[in-house]
């Protein structure tokens, strides 16, 4: 069940669940915390990919100063 905090709440989740579980269970604990890490990765890299194939930005933000 503590697998689920970092899935849903990415790193965050991954902390809370690693500061819950490091004295009951360690591996359990740096194991949800490697999930959090590598979902939030994946998630700023989808991210980035995304925001990439929108055409509007390319053109920038026509801001004038």
């Amino acid at each position: 069940m503590w697998f689920l905090l970092p899935i849903f709440l990415g790193l965050i989740g991954g902390v809370i669940a690693y500061f819950v579980l490091r004295g009951d269970d360690p591996k359990k604990a740096k194991n949800c915390l490697y999930l959090g890490i590598v979902l939030a990765i994946i998630g700023i890299l989808l991210n980035l990919f995304l925001a990439s194939q929108i055409p509007s930005l390319e053109d920038g933000f026509n801001v004038k100063i």
